[in-house]
């Protein structure tokens, strides 16, 4: 059986190209869809690590529908709103569907857009109108939902703010909210995309804690922990440094 043959757009970003290096690592040939005026050291550096390159312009649909061509899956991982999501990530996707290919997974990376309101976050409401363009299109679609990256709890904006110990928040201070990392999205990604069975609709990461889950056991009253450790050990026994208590 051949190597499916994976095309993403966005490759100079973090986001692709990690989704590329988990690509391969999973056998996939994968080839990036680069803008003409891409800085020639971005693309020796996706070169290097096997991916075929292609220079075609978002806006030209034939160039497009000529490199799409053969492939099983388009994945965009382009970023921008109103300049990108509706136009440049549309013409990727009407591009998808002339060349025949049989999955595109959009640049959603996001919350669950179909659990909020809309017009309570321009963002999502971004993807909605989009995703309701991709439905109508007859092409399998994953969306995959992430909450948000694990370094917006730092950086420019950051929620956690570490110089004066706050949290950002907005109207409810209680919050639930979900963070996954870019390492763990490429590879979800990458998983999707060179996967032949069929993929679901939406895919929510977020959320999902790896390893064993601890809870809590309450052993007792203070009082009858240390009447129970008198009564193992011998009330003239001295208790190890550690379980001393500490000044205060």
């Amino acid at each position: 059986m051949s190597a499916p043959l994976v095309v993403v757009a966005g490759t100079t970003g973090g986001l692709a190209k990690l989704i590329v290096q988990d690509l391969i690592k999973r056998g996939a040939k994968v080839k990036a869809i680069i803008r003409p005026q891409t800085d020639p050291a971005r693309i020796e550096i996706l070169r290097s690590l096997g991916v075929e390159i292609a220079s075609v312009g978002l806006p030209d649909l034939p160039g497009l529908t000529n490199e799409l061509t053969g492939a099983t899956c388009v994945v965009s991982a382009l970023q921008g709103l109103t300049d990108i999501k509706p136009v440049a990530q549309g013409n990727l996707l009407d591009a998808a569907v002339a060349a025949n290919v049989s999955r595109f997974i959009p640049s959603d990376f996001s919350p669950d857009f179909t659990k909020a309101k809309a017009g309570s976050n321009g963002n999502l409401d971004l993807r909605r109108d989009l995703r309701s363009r991709l439905d109508n299109s007859g092409i399998s679609l994953t969306s995959i939902f992430i909450g948000g990256f694990m370094d917006l709890l730092g950086g420019d904006s950051p929620i956690l703010n570490n110089k004066s110990r706050k949290v950002s928040y907005i109207e409810q201070t209680i919050t639930l909210l979900d963070f996954t990392s870019m390492v763990d999205t490429a590879a979800c990604t990458a998983a999707v995309a060179s996967d032949p069975n069929p993929a679901p609709e939406f895919l929510r990461i977020a959320g999902k804690v790896e390893g064993t889950i601890y809870k809590p056991y309450w052993m007792g009253p203070i009082g009858f922990m240390i009447r129970a450790l008198q009564l193992l050990r011998g009330q003239d026994q001295l208790m190890p440094a550690a379980e001393k208590s500490p000044k205060l």
